[in-house]
């Protein structure tokens, strides 16, 4: 209920900035309904309002116990919140996104495959962002406030808290040199075709190249973060 009360109210204002024209910034009235419908959908699976597990096993020390098992660090981490995204968006996201088209219609994606294509790598340099903000840890006894403005930042950036769209054209530039549009922007773009033959192919690669250096980013600073852990005990 909460989700659908906080998607009305942002598809009250969306649709209040087109004050009876058809298009703003190249989208309908019915893109409008649909981006708030996917981006709340993707609340949960995409962490957007923060993922902190990380970082509590190391303030915690519970992250030695994690260290003994026969399995890389990053990959584990890896693994588990991808079980957790899958699990968010089945039981929580498929069955919000079931609701907005029913009260209020939402547009199919353009083209289902590389939209499931672009959630996918979504989801991933998501999570190569959310896991180096994690790492912050190592080096602060409180990385928490640290993470609260990562968050904040993933919010602007990725598109969630407006479509990027309707951004100032100098802001739109800077943030196309960032990794976040590919968190979340991309994804609802491919779905809404409003990027559709070699511009789509360009956004998807964006989004895998984003990924692999993130990942690389992620593997090098747990590498440096690790050789300064110290936990009670040993």
């Amino acid at each position: 209920m909460t989700n659908l009360f906080f998607g009305l109210l942002r598809i009250s204002i969306l649709l209040a900035l087109f004050d009876g024209r058809p298009q703003v910034a190249g989208l309908t009235g019915a893109d409008a309904v649909t981006y708030v419908a996917l981006t709340q959908t993707f609340i949960a699976a995409f962490s957007l309002f923060g993922w902190y597990d990380l970082m509590r096993t190391i303030h915690r020390g519970e992250i030695a116990s994690d260290l003994l098992r026969p399995v890389s660090l990053l990959g584990f981490w890896t693994a588990q919140d991808a079980g957790r995204a899958a699990g968010q968006f089945v039981l929580r996201g498929l069955p919000m996104l079931l609701l907005f088209a029913l009260l209020w219609g939402t547009r199919f994606p353009a083209d289902p495959p590389l939209t499931a294509l672009s959630a996918l790598l979504a989801w991933a340099c998501g999570f190569g962002y959310r896991f180096l903000v994690n790492c912050a840890a190592f080096w602060s006894p409180d990385a928490v406030g640290i993470g609260r403005l990562a968050w904040v930042l993933l919010g602007l950036g990725c598109g969630f808290l407006m479509p990027l769209r309707l951004f100032p054209d100098w802001l739109q530039t800077a943030l196309a040199y960032t990794p976040f549009p590919a968190m979340l922007n991309t994804t609802v773009e491919l779905w809404l075709g409003l990027k559709t033959g070699a511009e789509a192919g360009a956004a998807l690669a964006l989004q895998a190249g984003w990924t692999l250096v993130l990942f690389g980013l992620c593997a090098w600073v747990l590498r440096r973060g690790l050789r300064r852990l110290e936990v009670a005990g040993g």
